[in-house]
């Protein structure tokens, strides 16, 4: 799994539809479920989505946390 695609899904917004300007990782899991029954879209976007759905559906959303609050981090 590649750090750096786990760090997009924190920065990066939904640039479309319903959840434009959510953060990918803060979809929810009944919409990438959705996205993963239609066919996530091509590119980058696509390969993030299918991760997060990867990551929601296999109950493995807190692998984001040390990511999201980083060691040392106040807040």
């Amino acid at each position: 799994m590649n750090p750096e695609a786990l760090s997009l899904l924190l920065t990066r917004d939904m640039p479309y539809g319903k959840y434009k300007g959510t953060k990918l990782a803060d979809l929810p899991g009944n919409y990438l479920g959705w996205l993963a029954r239609e066919g996530f879209p091509r590119g980058e976007l696509g390969a993030l989505l299918a991760l997060m759905y990867e990551l929601d559906h296999n109950n493995l959303r807190s692998l984001l946390d040390p990511l999201r609050h980083p060691a040392g981090a106040r807040g």
